[in-house]
């Protein structure tokens, strides 16, 4: 599983890019040159995304296969959250602490994308879902 957005960039008759995201109406940023609209839209998109889940709100699937499309990953807490609520699917958190022989508090944290989970607790909570834990550096 990953988490990529995508991203729509086009180029200001004035200079610079904009960038709006297209699962994400709220979410749309600019800079000077591509590398500063391409940093700006990660932090965007995680800000966006954090917003979501901080209010209970849908956060919707990321489409796919977008023509010119320029796909974004958020920060890395994001991605744990979203990654972990994707692998939970139906099951309740309540099920999650009792698997990991954790407190219902600490589980929910898990899904707050304020919290740093050690990659210990990140990787025991994959294998408790039937999933494993896989890293990548871009």
């Amino acid at each position: 599983m990953e988490i990529r957005y995508p991203a729509i960039l086009s180029e200001e008759p004035e200079g610079g890019f904009c960038v709006q995201f297209i699962d994400l109406d709220e979410a749309f940023t600019e800079g000077d040159s591509l590398e500063e609209a391409l940093f700006n839209a990660v932090e965007v998109l995680t800000l966006t995304l954090e917003s979501r889940i901080s209010e209970g709100m849908a956060v919707p699937e990321p489409s796919q296969d977008i023509e010119d499309g320029y796909y974004i990953s958020p920060d890395a807490k994001t991605q744990s959250v979203l990654l972990l609520r994707a692998a939970r699917g139906d099951r309740s958190l309540a099920d999650l602490a009792r698997a990991l022989e954790t407190s219902w508090p600490q589980a929910k944290r898990l899904e707050d994308p304020r919290h740093w989970p050690s990659l210990k607790t990140l990787d025991k909570a994959a294998r408790v879902l039937g999933k494993r834990l896989v890293l990548s550096i871009e």
